[in-house]
């Protein structure tokens, strides 16, 4: 776990996940791209906390490490997810990073062609060994 490099988090909020649209400028990866909450590892956070950091800075949603159900290690990233009721919708506020928020049905996500597809994979991987759908992703 010391190797790694970042954590996104897909976060459901009732039955569809908030996404961010990613900041438009060429020298970020995915510009413009729905993304989740995540980035990079700061000095010797932990995979969690790093995901946790991330979600709080860019959507104001404070969360706990028991609020994750789900992870998985893709190479040097994390992915995990975290389901809580849509109340929380209320709660969120765009940070400094990216140009909106939106809830998303996770099959719209899977099929959006804005949708970062790396992302679709491992949301994909979560739908199906949870059995909490089956989408057939077209990217």
């Amino acid at each position: 776990m010391s190797n790694f490099r970042g954590a996104k988090l897909a976060l459901f909020l009732g039955p569809d996940l908030v996404v961010i649209q990613r900041d438009d400028y060429a020298h970020i990866p995915y510009p413009g791209c729905w993304d989740f909450p995540g980035g990079g590892r700061e000095g010797n956070e932990t995979p969690e906390a790093c995901a946790l950091r991330e979600t709080r800075e860019e959507v104001n949603l404070s969360l706990s490490a028991s609020d994750l159900i789900w992870s998985r290690q893709y190479g040097p990233n994390w992915f995990f997810v975290t389901r809580l009721g849509k109340q929380r919708i209320a709660d969120i506020r765009l940070g400094d990073e990216g140009q909106s928020w939106r809830m998303m049905a996770p099959e719209t996500y899977l099929s959006h062609p804005m949708g970062i597809s790396l992302f679709k994979t491992r949301l994909q991987d979560y739908l199906t060994e949870t059995q909490t759908g089956f989408f057939t992703p077209s990217f």
